[in-house]
């Protein structure tokens, strides 16, 4: 080997015998955490999350984190573009896009946005309708059905209310899909003195959290799991909404 290597015998074993920097230690002290972190978050935290979970006698720069990661095969899991489907083919009422893609909020309770996605199981489609305040971008209302119908969007919204100081003038902003322009939910914004804002026809982009917020949850928690049941899914669902996305909004 130091005939390959060209170097003495001498100055090989003392290469070996030479102790461990105080950098090396740290380093392997640091990979531990975060390998630990890592695994903690679902595999779902990049350098930046796991840089800002480190504990106080662990503090690292990013990029050090970075590396270390990158170096020991330490990814995350990227999130890919979801497209929901919306049945805007309808005669009722829509109303004017007043959010405009302003999803800047000084307060809670301001703006709302509202959307549906679905989850599949061996039993068939399971219809998830949430509602997030901008403030925050948490999720503070959502309901799980086997259909795609009025209920279910309604449902979601009155979770939202119940579970916040709601006001006259909140802006509630959806799709134009049948659900969001039926009567039924239409009386329920009224009654609250909601302001009722929709998407311009085709264009998810004026949902954008929303959209981003069912990526997640698909890629970081769904993906990868396959539900003989609609009650399994819904499970997995609470446990991603309530005991990890809500909880990990709230610490940044």
């Amino acid at each position: 080997m130091c005939q390959a290597l060209n170097v003495s015998r001498s100055s090989y074993y003392a290469y070996i015998k030479r102790p461990e920097s105080n950098r090396s230690i740290e380093n392997r002290k640091l990979l531990d955490t975060i390998r630990n972190i890592h695994i903690g978050s679902h595999m779902i935290y990049g350098s930046p999350q796991i840089t800002k979970n480190l504990p106080a006698d662990l503090k690292a720069s990013r990029g050090r984190v970075a590396r270390l990661m990158q170096a020991n095969g330490i990814r995350s899991k990227v999130v890919k573009k979801y497209k929901a489907t919306t049945n805007s083919k309808h005669n009722l009422p829509v109303a004017d896009n007043l959010l405009n893609q302003n999803f800047e909020s000084s307060k809670p309770c301001e703006k709302w946005l509202t959307d549906i996605t679905y989850i599949p199981t061996d039993e068939g489609w399971l219809y998830l309708a949430g509602v997030m305040d901008l403030y925050g971008r948490s999720l503070i209302g959502w309901a799980m059905d086997s259909r795609m119908k009025t209920e279910l969007v309604y449902a979601a919204l009155e979770q939202a209310v119940g579970r916040t100081d709601a006001t006259k003038g909140l802006i509630v902003h959806s799709d134009r899909g049948v659900q969001y322009a039926s009567k039924k939910y239409q009386r329920l914004l009224k009654k609250h003195g909601f302001i009722c804002s929709m998407s311009r026809k085709g264009n998810c982009y004026d949902n954008a959290p929303m959209e981003s917020f069912w990526g997640k949850l698909k890629m970081e928690w769904l993906n990868e799991r396959k539900f003989k049941t609609r009650a399994e899914a819904k499970k997995a669902v609470f446990e991603y909404i309530e005991l990890f996305y809500n909880r990990r909004r709230a610490l940044l």
